[in-house]
């Protein structure tokens, strides 16, 4: 009898340091639609994948993200960019072994073509370890994303609210007299200005795309993506994926819900420090918008 041939082929029984041609890394703030691009790529027969970010990954020896940061070898999972010392932290050179790194990725990665020659990973806080992913991996290229910065924020204080883990303190216990809607939006456009310094000094080796033009104009920006790595001629994003565990869904635009959902008092304490930073928001398209009147306190912009 005929066996079938099993779906996957796993990275611990191959050698992926010569097997891999390209490495391409997801670069987008957390919230920002990446998860959804990291399932779509990874469908692609050609791609050598992760079962999760690059960060929670067995064996990563480097800073990770976690609800309850430890000084010097973690940072807050949700607004990590919030505060020099984290952004620190995660940016430390010497606290990055990057052979164990690579070996433990290979080791768990997984293709489902014997032939697979693209690794792919993403972490929200790549987003400001770029040059050393450049440094220390070959063929580096990278698919550089950003969203609305407003259904970002949404998303990170819904996130906080109703998935901090039990007996672990609020993020603004890190931050005394700092407010959550106001730590969000500086760890959203302190992301934006990192994201700003990837695209001018590595845009060479990636593309560049919104949320909003991904969920627009899909065959448009897997165009985009095939051109730069032509291995991925399969991609395909327009298609129905399982996002986080919450969602399964065709792509689609969640601003406009997520947006809905913010009262005055958020957009009000967003714009107070989007308002100091409406440079970065403008070199990605965005610009602020008006508290919504009559709900919560009303609260000006």
């Amino acid at each position: 009898m005929r066996m079938s041939r099993p779906p996957f082929v796993f990275g611990a029984g191959r050698d992926l340091a010569a097997a891999v041609e390209t490495h391409l890394f997801g670069i987008a703030p957390n919230h920002s639609g990446s998860t959804f691009l990291w399932q779509a790529v990874a469908t692609c027969r050609r791609i050598w994948n992760q079962g999760r970010e690059s960060r929670w990954m067995r064996g990563f020896a480097g800073p990770r993200l976690r609800w309850d940061p430890e000084p010097g070898r973690s940072a807050p999972r949700l607004i990590w960019a919030a505060d020099r010392h984290w952004v620190g932290v995660l940016t430390n050179a010497e606290a990055y072994d990057w052979p164990r790194i690579c070996k433990a990725w290979y080791f768990q990665a997984y293709a489902r073509d014997p032939a697979a020659s693209v690794f792919y990973t993403k972490s929200p806080a790549n987003l400001v370890i770029v040059d050393e992913l450049v440094r220390h991996f070959r063929n580096a290229k990278f698919l550089f994303m950003v969203r609305n910065p407003y259904a970002v924020c949404e998303g990170i204080c819904r996130e906080h609210e109703h998935r901090r883990p039990p007996g672990v303190a609020p993020l603004t216990a890190l931050f005394p007299g700092r407010s959550l809607p106001e730590l969000a939006a500086t760890h959203v456009v302190n992301c934006l200005a990192w994201q700003r310094r990837n695209v001018e000094a590595h845009g060479g080796r990636g593309v560049f795309f919104t949320y909003e033009a991904m969920c627009a104009e899909p065959e448009r920006v897997a165009r985009k993506i095939r051109a730069l790595v032509p291995a991925l001629d399969d991609l395909n994003l327009r298609q129905r994926l399982k996002v986080k565990g919450i969602y399964d869904e065709m792509l689609t635009d969640m601003n406009a819900r997520q947006i809905a959902r913010l009262d005055a008092g958020e957009v009000a304490a967003f714009n107070r420090v989007f308002r100091r930073h409406r440079e970065v928001l403008a070199y990605f398209g965005y610009d602020l918008m008006e508290a919504p009147a009559g709900r919560n306190g009303a609260a000006p912009a």
